[in-house]
């Protein structure tokens, strides 16, 4: 065992083979804490930013590498683009989730910022159709499948990241503040495109000048944020539980076979897989499609108003997430998913009402109801995901499962939308959406058992 003097001289550096094994989370000062923190949650904000901000400027993306034509067809073409980036998140999450159980999550997390960045650079430095033709949108989804396979591999890695490193009894409020993180990128996102949106018009983006270059910045900003994200995570430690099973001997040579092999983690698979289901009608509906969503044909509003709800909302949700984080830590997750998967079958259609009637007080009303209900789930979903598992499979099995359920109904949700609006011209069609996954979401918490206030397994 350690002295006193050996661990004030660890820091960061954690042992883990005190006190029967437990790792040593009290070692954890406020500055350390801090430190772990930024780390994990600098990666989902860059992550999120470079994902959101093509759904943001998804109507500019449709001027720009798509031929004149049908404005519909264009945009639905750039949405399946988004849609087709989710379908490549399943075998990032496979790839980096085995290296991250088997070399470590800080290595993995260090690799994932910096290609996400690297393509959505790619984005902003793309030719346009007018200058390579057919080959501007054909690059455009190739680089969207960069950031898909990146994006795979970061939600689940940053989030065992910090539950690993979190103290007992505060995992919810610790890996809630990773779900602000994700929420400011979109902000940021939001705010970015609406500074920009005097320049994503057809006619400004045809007449040269700052003009014809303006939609390209939001995509360059990657770069320093990249930079940034790769230089916080490189300093940092492993988590304890990770580092401990290493020392033992006890790291799983594939932990994604171990996964499938066993019942139990089969099932939790499952429902990491349909537990996650509201996070369609939230994150990728209510706050990545909005924007297009209030500027359709039905509605009317100018982008700018469109970006001026969608950042009303997500202001909201910022500061009720860490609420509902702590809550779950007092109640257990089950109860406060439960409650808000409820709450949004009630509330998801009267809301879209307020949206629908294109007055901006009632839309901006409508919107923020949503995002007070949403962050009962998002903020308590990755740490009851995370729970199921233990330490040998669960970047692997955790990951896998996830990123299944946000490529079926998350990133075809915006496509989906665009497509059954168009279709139908019923602009309900989101609080349809809204209403079926919550139901799905509510069906599957069900079955869980709620790990709150017991520690995380290692085997």
């Amino acid at each position: 065992m350690n002295s006193p003097r050996t661990k004030s001289k660890i820091g960061m550096k954690m042992s883990t083979s005190t006190r029967a094994g437990a790792p040593q989370h009290d070692r954890l000062d406020a500055r350390q804490t801090r430190k772990v923190v930024t780390a994990g949650c600098v990666g989902i904000f860059v992550e999120l930013y470079d994902n959101g901000i093509f759904a943001f400027m998804a109507g500019t993306l449709a001027l720009v590498f798509l031929a004149p034509g049908n404005p519909d067809n264009a945009l639905l073409f750039v949405f399946a683009g988004y849609a087709v980036s989710f379908f490549v998140r399943p075998l990032g999450a496979v790839v980096c989730g085995i290296l991250g159980d088997k070399i470590g999550r800080q290595k993995l997390l260090v690799f994932v910022i910096l290609l996400i960045s690297v393509a959505t650079a790619g984005i902003g430095l793309l030719p346009a159709y007018s200058a390579i033709g057919i080959a501007a949108p054909v690059l455009l989804v190739l680089l969207r499948l960069l950031q898909g396979f990146s994006v795979g591999g970061e939600a689940a890695g940053a989030m065992t990241f910090l539950a690993e490193h979190a103290p007992e009894g505060k995992r919810g409020i610790i890996t809630s503040y990773a779900q602000i993180a994700s929420f400011a990128a979109l902000l940021t996102g939001t705010l970015v495109a609406y500074s920009m949106s005097p320049w994503l018009t057809q006619a400004a983006i045809d007449g040269g000048g700052f003009g014809s270059f303006a939609w390209r910045i939001p995509f360059l900003v990657a770069i320093p944020m990249g930079v940034i994200g790769w230089y916080i995570r490189k300093a940092i430690s492993d988590t304890p539980n990770f580092q401990k099973l290493k020392e033992e001997g006890g790291l799983s040579k594939n932990p994604l076979k171990e996964a499938f092999a066993s019942a139990e983690h089969r099932r939790a698979m499952v429902l990491a897989l349909f537990i996650p289901l509201m996070n369609g009608s939230g994150y990728y509906v209510l706050f990545s499609y909005m924007p297009t969503f209030l500027k359709g044909k039905q509605l009317n509003f100018t982008i700018g108003e469109a970006l001026l709800v969608t950042a009303c909302s997500l202001v909201v949700i910022c500061i009720a997430i860490p609420f509902m984080g702590a809550l779950s830590d007092r109640i257990g997750r089950k109860k406060v998913i439960a409650g808000a998967a409820i709450a949004m079958a009630v509330l998801g259609i009267p809301a879209y009402a307020l949206i629908a009637t294109g007055n901006m007080a009632l839309a901006i009303l409508g919107a923020c109801i949503m995002a007070v209900v949403f962050a009962g789930h998002t903020a308590v979903i990755h740490i009851l995901i995370v729970e199921l598992f233990p330490t040998r499979v669960r970047y692997s099995a955790y990951g896998l499962g996830y990123n299944i359920s946000s490529a079926l109904f998350g990133g075809t949700a915006p496509l989906l939308m665009t497509w059954l609006i168009s279709s139908t011209g019923n602009v309900y069609m989101p609080a349809f959406y809204a209403v079926i996954t919550a139901l799905g979401t509510l069906a599957a918490v069900s079955t869980v058992k709620d790990r709150a206030h017991l520690p995380l397994r290692d085997a």
